[in-house]
């Protein structure tokens, strides 16, 4: 069973060496084919070429994408939609003056979260978190990165793993599943975090181990949430049961979280609102990737990650949504790529190289998505009628795409 998309306007970040990530000067290099066919079979890249070498035999499928460009979906490497209900009250009160951090005093903010998802059911929470991905996916996404984190007892942490491997098993999209236990402490261990971190290596990562609920371990490396020091005891504790490493760092205060990142091998730093030189000193030459997350910094009125010093002093970045019930109700790839134009001064060939390629990379899917290469997933958007692909990000809040393709096979709700 083969498909053919012919009269391809421009097929975008097309791949034909073997590439993991793109950094620095690279990253204005998005390589594309104008008048282009594409090829897919069993749900993956077959072919690809100028419409003048397009084969002519029979196909089971043919689509016509004139005036139209396709690209790799959106990959999305730091999400938190398995989550309960939602915390708009908190919104309501941000614009009334109280700060992210006034709210988490006061009882709000992740505890908040915690509280109303061991008060859910395993089948509701999947099915709330079941209509976030639908939604995702019809904005182009492809690729998604869920933790856990707003359970914050061994049980609630368990129960939204499951349903991130429920949602890996019934949905097409690529899903990799991250244990954050340590997203806060609990209430209930409240000046005793030394205890709360004991109970998640103690009992949550045994139990997370035998039922392979995860491929990733990640911590709140931050100001009033968890020390390096924690830090690093979590990430040595998920590496001996085989987790990767991931890290929430820097977001308000840069306290050394990348220098251990760094030195565990971190897949991944995520946030980097707040980054010194030596931050970006640290980060150079490495094999983790930086996770810039623009819309969390627009909902919350605080700095962007400082996307074109690090990208100037050589490094690579990648894009996400940081999904999630407090500080961003919003999963829409576009409009990341928009903003990371618009507010961060990223050019539209890098921030769309930081949310496919670069963003397959750091959820450890760079040899299955985010590029047009033979042998990858047929995970696609194939666009409306545009002029270039810089339309995509300068016609932010509008939603260009026309059809989302997942290993081949166009998505319907």
């Amino acid at each position: 069973m083969a498909t053919l998309f012919k009269n391809i306007k421009e097929l975008i970040q097309v791949r034909t060496e073997p590439i993991s990530f793109v950094s620095g000067k690279a990253m204005s290099e998005l390589p594309t084919i104008k008048n282009a066919f594409l090829i897919v079979e069993n749900g993956l890249i077959s072919d690809f070429g100028t419409m003048d070498t397009c084969p002519d035999s029979n196909f089971s499928e043919v689509v016509d994408a004139t005036g139209r460009m396709i690209l790799p979906s959106w990959c999305d490497s730091h999400t938190h939609i398995v989550y309960a209900g939602n915390r708009e009250g908190e919104f309501v009160g941000r614009i009334k003056g109280l700060s992210y951090e006034e709210i988490a005093a006061n009882g709000g903010g992740i505890l908040n979260s915690a509280k109303t998802l061991q008060e859910t059911s395993e089948e509701e929470l999947y099915q709330q978190s079941k209509d976030r991905l639908e939604d995702v996916i019809q904005l182009g996404t492809g690729a998604v990165e869920i933790k856990s984190g707003y359970g914050l007892t061994v049980d609630a942490e368990l129960k939204m793993l499951r349903v991130i491997k429920r949602l890996k098993e019934n949905y097409p999209v690529a899903v990799k599943a991250t244990f954050l236990g340590a997203h806060a402490v609990p209430v209930e261990y409240k000046g005793n975090k030394e205890a709360y971190l004991k109970l998640l290596i103690d009992e949550a990562l045994p139990k997370i181990t035998k039922e392979n609920l995860a491929e990733y371990i990640d911590i709140f490396c931050e100001t009033g949430y968890f020390s390096v020091a924690d830090t690093e005891l979590i990430l040595e504790a998920g590496k001996t049961y085989g987790l990767i490493p991931k890290i929430h760092v820097n977001q308000f205060t840069a306290i050394g979280g990348v220098q251990s990142g760094v030195k565990y091998n971190a897949l991944s730093v995520d946030h980097l609102e707040a980054m010194r030189d030596e931050d970006i000193e640290a980060l150079k030459g490495t094999q983790t990737m930086p996770v810039a997350l623009p819309s969390c910094s627009y909902f919350l009125s605080i700095p962007y990650t400082p996307a074109r010093k690090m990208i100037d002093a050589g490094l690579p970045l990648a894009l996400a949504t940081d999904y999630n019930p407090g500080s961003t109700p919003s999963g829409n790839m576009n409009f990341v790529v928009s903003t990371a134009c618009i507010k961060m001064k990223m050019a539209p060939e890098e921030a769309i190289n930081a949310a496919t390629l670069n963003g397959a990379y750091a959820m450890g899917l760079e040899d299955k998505v985010g590029s047009i290469t033979k042998g990858k997933q047929a995970n696609l958007i194939l666009t409306k009628p545009i002029n270039s692909f810089g339309f995509i990000p300068y016609s932010f809040g509008m939603n260009q795409i026309d059809k989302v393709y997942l290993k081949g096979k166009e998505f319907f709700v």
